[in-house]
């Protein structure tokens, strides 16, 4: 295994770790817990193979689940953001050809970086939350959970983007 493997091997379990140990008993206001795991997602390089990010991130949210009892809701939005990635990144930059081996999440300018990151943390907290309540007249619920985890995950992911740029 080479040394980006068994980084990304550490990452994986530590957000594991972190998010069932320490970051799923917070819960602010009744509305917001914190869901730092997707970092993972954010961090995978991009000029890796898709199927195995996939795998990963399946693999990622099943680990929350089976901990949080929360039924594969995590598994699912998890994965749907891992599928959706490029192509968020694509609309993002303004490129449909993206140089995959030259690109990283640290060479985007900060403006396109904090987009990207918002719009995968919005779309898989929408999706979490509207398969936990799952009906049209929770709407209110889904929306203002939502907003308000998404605005501490990507605070917490802006940081940590923060000190791992600070490392390289």
């Amino acid at each position: 295994m080479n040394r980006e493997n068994i980084n990304s091997a550490i990452l994986f379990i530590g957000l594991i770790l972190l998010q069932i140990v320490v970051l799923n008993n917070i819960n602010f206001l009744g509305y917001i817990n914190p869901f730092f795991y997707i970092f993972f997602i954010f961090l995978y390089p991009i000029r890796k193979d898709d199927a195995t990010l996939l795998l990963l991130s399946f693999l990622l949210g099943l680990f929350i689940d089976v901990f949080s009892d929360s039924g594969g809701i995590n598994a699912a939005a998890t994965l749907f953001i891992a599928f959706i990635r490029i192509p968020v990144l694509q609309s993002v930059i303004g490129k449909r050809e993206i140089d995959y081996g030259a690109l990283t999440i640290f060479k985007l300018p900060f403006p396109k970086m904090f987009l990207y990151v918002v719009i995968l943390t919005v779309i898989h907290h929408l999706t979490v939350f509207g398969m936990e309540y799952f009906k049209w007249s929770k709407f209110d619920i889904i929306f203002i959970k939502t907003l308000l985890t998404s605005i501490f995950t990507i605070i917490l992911t802006m940081i940590s983007f923060t000190f791992v740029m600070r490392k390289r």
